[in-house]
């Protein structure tokens, strides 16, 4: 069993992505070749966003974002501690000052309503993570936005193909950023990500910083980056987009019979909520147990590959800690030490899901008795 299950993904797609593949090969166009402008414009009109600029990962997309809205040291962004690092580490490289809000206990997305108390005179954005695919309450937060005349980007590195109210996550919010890192439900075979807005001026900004800041050849109007996503990468995503679709609903049908199954065992497991106006991609499935290294230890002795996304909280973090004190954020803190995600792809089998069930119900069993 394997933990994301990306040698059948390819089997299935074989065809279409190696098609894709000789045709570069064929072209020799290996960097902003036709396949780019290609899949951008296949992206934008998948999330209905006006504008979708490829660039080389998920942390280069979040880096772009923030040049492009003009973040200058000493400004302030506000985000979650409980992500990936790269959230705070675009912040941080550009000299600016992540300002940490708490998560709600049962989703694990940034807690909205404690946003507004964090802003002040140097807040620049509002960057929430849609954490785990589920997209954060963005109505909420753009509204805080649009009072406080602030920018919101959405990290949705794990959340291509959510929705939210009907929309598609990349565009709820003025930019987002997303990532293609295998991995993630939508994967090429090396790194790669997008930037989505449906603002013309920042598009055009974000373009030409992904290329040194280039307006044309040899002619530099800003300060940019090496930040193209390759055009094989690029070919790699449009061999898998014609079965993206079939994928995400075969990922919420694994999920909800993982969440049947969880509860039916009795196990005791926190499952994460999902809230009714919006659904969940569910790059990872993820689930909240009590004496985690002791399950996960007893998981992966039965042949049950699982990961922890994410063990602690990135104010905790020595290169990110920021002004935040050690006691703050503490439900991102117990989630830190709680979070346990299971094995999730759209080829997972039903088959392998009980051996999942029933070795996690085990070794929760055998975690508790030694506690």
């Amino acid at each position: 069993m394997q933990f994301t299950d990306l040698k059948t993904q390819y089997t299935a797609l074989k065809a279409d992505i190696d098609a894709r593949i000789q045709r570069v090969l064929d072209h020799g166009q290996y960097i902003m070749g036709p396949e780019v402008k290609e899949m951008e414009q296949a992206l934008a009109a998948r999330t209905g966003a006006a504008h979708c600029v490829a660039v080389a990962s998920g942390t280069e997309a979040l880096l772009i974002a923030l040049m492009a809205i003009g973040l200058k040291p000493g400004d302030e962004v506000i985000t979650t501690p409980f992500t990936f690092a790269a959230t705070a580490e675009v912040i941080v490289l550009l000299g600016g000052k992540p300002v940490y809000v708490d998560i709600q206990p049962d989703t694990c997305n940034i807690d909205a309503a404690l946003i507004e108390a964090k802003v002040t005179p140097r807040t620049r954005a509002i960057m929430p993570v849609s954490l785990y695919g589920q997209v954060a309450d963005m109505d909420a937060i753009n509204a805080i936005a649009a009072r406080h005349n602030l920018v919101v980007i959405e990290d949705a590195a794990q959340s291509f193909g959510a929705t939210y109210q009907g929309k598609q996550s990349c565009n709820v919010s003025t930019i987002a950023a997303t990532s293609f890192f295998p991995s993630k439900p939508l994967g090429c075979y090396g790194d790669g990500g997008a930037l989505f807005t449906i603002d013309a001026a920042l598009a055009q900004a974000m373009r030409e910083i992904r290329v040194h800041g280039q307006s044309g050849r040899y002619h530099h109007t800003r300060v940019g980056v090496g930040g193209r996503m390759d055009t094989l990468q690029c070919a790699v995503i449009l061999g898998k987009l014609p079965r993206f679709s079939w994928e995400l609903e075969r990922r919420q049908a694994l999920a909800a019979r993982y969440s049947r199954l969880i509860l039916a065992s009795g196990a005791p497991v926190q499952l994460l909520a999902v809230r009714p106006d919006r659904d969940c991609v569910w790059a990872q499935y993820t689930v909240m147990v009590d004496n985690r290294p002791a399950v996960q230890a007893a998981l992966q002795a039965a042949g049950v590959p699982t990961a922890v996304h994410y063990p602690k909280s990135l104010h905790h973090q020595p290169a990110y800690a920021a002004d935040c004190c050690p006691d703050c954020n503490p439900h991102s803190i117990a989630a830190g030490q709680r979070v346990l995600s299971l094995p999730m792809s759209a080829d997972l089998t039903e088959a392998d899901q009980d051996r999942v069930v029933a070795a996690l119900a085990q070794a929760c069993a055998t975690a508790m008795a030694t506690a």
